[in-house]
């Protein structure tokens, strides 16, 4: 089962979300289609959402109050991915704000991994019957030092910058990356990672028994790296738009 997910501010934003899905899944595989199947939430009946429902032929279905059982494979699909991101979130130590982007990784990962669901392949290779290339997957929330280019430097100037890498780029063929110094996000194909290191210290409990990191870099020693282009991860195995997870080849 591939995954998609929409982040939003409104709810009035669903209809419109919905809409985008529908055009990327139908011209991308030539099927329409024939039902939505939801939860009871208001952002699923607006008159125009309802109405563009029934002129296209796209039955409306869900769960009845209360009774979240009936929508078993979403709801536990969504604990799961929750569940996913707070330990990864954790893993580096990172807040809470980047709780979306962990989400996104996640995803992208469950699309590229076997399950039971899909026999013999992956969510991925089975919507698009290409197997992935997972070659490019790094540690998320990882140091990331990302080049700087010789026209953006002077000759004594630091050649790269420390960064934290929070995404892969649907638009481009490289590498999202955050500098939470001066709160700065770019995207680079030539970056050189240290999936061992994260940014921020670990949590520290309070007199008052909760736990906080004050948002403070881990002091690391930072070793001199050329900056030649992406760098293998050294993970084990081979290796207005939704976020699927697809990488540009």
């Amino acid at each position: 089962m591939t995954m998609w997910v929409y982040f939003t501010k409104h709810k009035g934003e669903m209809f419109q979300h919905f809409l985008n899905f529908k055009a990327m899944v139908e011209k991308e595989k030539g099927v329409g289609i024939k039902c939505l199947r939801s939860d009871g939430r208001g952002e699923y009946f607006s008159n125009e959402f309802s109405k563009y429902l029934k002129e296209h032929g796209i039955q409306k279905k869900y769960s009845c109050s209360y009774s979240p059982q009936q929508n078993g494979v979403a709801e536990r699909k969504n604990r799961h991915v929750i569940e996913v991101a707070r330990a990864m979130l954790n893993e580096k130590n990172l807040p809470n704000d980047f709780w979306a982007e962990a989400v996104v990784i996640v995803i992208y990962i469950m699309n590229r991994t076997p399950t039971i669901v899909v026999h013999g392949m992956t969510p991925e290779e089975k919507f698009i019957g290409k197997k992935p290339n997972v070659s490019h997957l790094i540690v998320f929330g990882c140091i990331a030092y990302v080049h700087i280019p010789d026209d953006k430097r002077s000759k004594l100037d630091p050649n790269a910058e420390k960064c934290i890498f929070i995404r892969y780029s649907l638009e481009q063929k490289g590498y999202r990356c955050f500098n939470p110094s001066i709160r700065k996000l770019q995207v680079s194909r030539d970056v050189v990672f240290d999936e061992m290191v994260c940014w921020y210290s670990p949590l520290k409990i309070t007199k008052n028994g909760k736990a906080r990191n004050d948002d403070v870099p881990s002091n690391v020693e930072q070793k001199s790296q050329l900056i030649s282009g992406p760098q293998k991860s050294s993970i084990s195995g081979s290796s207005s738009t939704p976020w699927k997870g697809r990488l540009r080849s």
